[in-house]
């Protein structure tokens, strides 16, 4: 559990690194979460090493939507006052999304 720790934590921490040396307008978790895909792709980091840290994490993944759902309690009152702004960007954003994500697989299929 520790090493599964330790791999997680370091491509977070290198990703981090990568943003501040670079200053890339990208989160640093995410930048992480990349380096971490690319290491297991490139096979230095095997797949066993970070599987039961990361199956837990994803069992238990409603546990991180506790705090988010709090603050939307907080700021009710904004989201009440900017009600159809905030439905009407949530659906064009949506469709937006698969649109596409549609265009981009069929795409990548041609290109296949």
């Amino acid at each position: 559990m520790i090493r599964q720790c330790a791999i997680l934590f370091g491509c977070l921490a290198l990703g981090e690194l990568v943003v501040f040396l670079t200053d890339i307008k990208l989160p640093s978790s995410i930048v992480g979460m990349l380096l971490l895909t690319l290491f297991l792709k490139l096979g230095w980091i095997k797949l066993q090493w970070v599987q039961g840290l990361s199956d837990f994490l994803v069992a238990n993944l409603g546990f991180f939507f506790i705090p988010p759902g709090v603050a939307l309690m907080l700021y009710f009152d904004v989201i009440a006052a900017q009600f159809w702004p905030i439905v009407i960007a949530s659906l064009v954003s949506t469709l937006l999304v698969l649109v596409v994500t549609g265009w981009v697989h069929q795409l990548a299929r041609k290109i296949k």
